[in-house]
């Protein structure tokens, strides 16, 4: 009885580890076609270019001089007065109007100081192109015109007595300026 008892015993341990070797040998079989799946798309993949590491130095070397190439604050005062000397030197007699202060703006992820201004020129009609110009490409790099509006001085010109570019407009142009604000060096 008492090997009666062994035997059975002994046959449900050989039947338990029987029954975990098979599921171990299936898990085995399909680990084994995921790896070889893995490894056929791993010998797919191109090679990383030779010269990664070279060009992410430089991609991050030009991010770094645009950033510090991005001006600080300038003081309102020179702004103002640097738009008015321009304008004397295009002749174009400009006269600000509303200057917002220095304002911190969030664009998009980053925050900037922004300087709102809204200035009216008069002159001829290519002295404030030429005036316009010289405000975009000028000092201030970060400089944008957001919105012109042109008006004729006079309606009734007289045919034939106004030469092509000399016609008297004048134009009021809403003006922003931005700058980095203090303690963007350290991103």
């Amino acid at each position: 009885m008492l090997i009666a008892l062994l035997i059975i015993i002994l046959l449900v341990a050989y039947y338990i580890l029987g029954m975990d070797y098979m599921k171990q040998r299936r898990q085995n079989a399909v680990l084994a076609s995921q790896l070889t799946g893995v490894s056929q798309s791993l010998v797919q993949m191109p090679e990383p270019p030779r010269d990664l590491e070279q060009r992410l130095a430089g991609a991050q070397a030009s991010l770094a001089a645009r950033q510090s190439a991005f001006p600080d604050k300038p003081n309102s005062t020179q702004v103002i007065n640097t738009i008015l000397n321009l304008a004397d030197d295009c002749e174009v007699k400009a006269i600000p109007l509303v200057a917002s202060p220095w304002s911190l703006e969030d664009t998009g992820e980053h925050g900037y100081y922004v300087f709102r201004l809204n200035v009216v020129a008069a002159g001829n009609y290519s002295q404030l192109v030429n005036f316009i110009s010289k405000l975009e490409n000028g000092q201030f790099k970060t400089l944008i015109v957001e919105d012109l509006r042109v008006t004729r001085v006079s309606d009734r010109l007289e045919a034939g007595g106004v030469v092509e570019g000399t016609i008297p407009v004048t134009a009021s142009l809403d003006l922003t300026i931005y700058a980095r604000p203090p303690g963007s060096d350290e991103k």
